[in-house]
């Protein structure tokens, strides 16, 4: 028996007027001749994804939800040059306050997955040093939510400049020099086009790394379609973490686009996942990457009540025997 705690992305299909990713282009600042009006706005701004983001989580909790990854939009603007004066956290401390007091009162797993510009397989120092920035600001705000940090980012490995065991080698090459507190946020997600399950998982072994596998993108790209081999090694990626296994799940969009993701999650496609893995593991969250965010939770929920091996918890968890 397995428990299954399902999660989703950044923004619901149901709440009105939530979005936590409101931003302010860099061309926007600009044209506001008074800076300290334009950093004004830019707190505003934030402040508001703040709230909004305050606002999903307690609808996550009236959902039983207890799975959610944060937009990586939060603070418009945070980190570019144009604004590295802008002391940030300290006009946010109210609203990140306000989310670390109710996630105390209702504990809830919660990460990033920070854009794909976060790489560690070049050799350009500047994209390096941007890409540790990047993940910086995001270890700031996890703390100001009083986030336990560890495992709370999501990235792919990156670009492979047309030599994929070399950029390996790079990005175990500039490990070394990335901060250990933000070593010690990062998981490792194999992706659809360059770094396959296997270069993942020899990643994170090297490293001491979990792995966050996508299914969908094993599908998609695979030196061999069987990843069952694979699981226990998998597995073992997560023995030195407090938290439960985390993986993506999505479905293709259709047979031609079978990279694009889904509306909804194909919920015969899930179940051969869990069939495989169900009772190797005491616990399994998965985060569904979908186009209907939460409203493809739901109905996902209620797909699987059709299937006898499922045991219904809450309204976003189950347990698979």
């Amino acid at each position: 028996m397995t428990i299954v705690k399902l999660g989703y992305v950044a923004m619901s299909m149901n709440l009105q007027n939530s979005s936590p990713s409101q931003t302010m282009t860099l061309a926007q600042f600009k044209k506001i001749k008074d800076r300290d009006a334009a950093i004004a706005k830019l707190e505003r701004i934030a402040k508001s994804n703040l709230h909004n983001c305050l606002r999903l989580l307690k609808y996550n909790v009236a959902n039983d939800i207890k799975f959610f990854r944060l937009s990586s939009r939060l603070i418009p603007l945070a980190g570019h040059e144009e604004v590295e004066d802008w002391k940030f956290m300290r006009p946010l401390k109210e609203s990140l306050n306000e989310i670390k007091d109710f996630l105390t009162k209702h504990p809830m797993r919660i990460g990033f997955h920070p854009d794909h510009f976060v790489v560690f397989t070049t050799n350009d120092k500047e994209i390096i040093k941007q890409s540790v920035k990047n993940l910086t600001i995001h270890e700031a705000l996890l703390r100001g939510m009083g986030i336990n940090q560890e495992h709370r980012c999501v990235i792919h490995i990156g670009g492979a400049y047309d030599d994929k065991e070399m950029a390996l080698e790079q990005f175990i090459s500039n490990w070394g020099t990335i901060p250990l507190k933000v070593q010690k946020m990062i998981m490792l997600e194999n992706d659809d086009t360059t770094f396959n399950l296997l270069d993942t998982l020899y990643l994170c072994e090297k490293l001491a790394v979990p792995i966050v596998f996508d299914y969908h993108h094993h599908l998609a790209y695979h030196e061999r379609i069987e990843w069952e081999g694979e699981w226990e090694r998998m597995v073992g990626t997560w023995k030195h973490s407090s938290l439960p296994m985390k993986m993506h799940i999505s479905s293709p969009r259709n047979e031609k686009e079978f990279r694009a993701h889904a509306d909804f999650i194909d919920p015969s496609m899930f179940m051969d996942f869990l069939s495989s893995i169900k009772g190797s593991i005491a616990e399994i969250d998965c985060m569904i990457e979908a186009k209907e965010k939460d409203n493809a939770l739901f109905r996902l929920m209620d797909d699987l009540k059709k299937y006898p091996e499922i045991e219904m918890i809450d309204g976003a968890s189950f347990r698979i025997r």
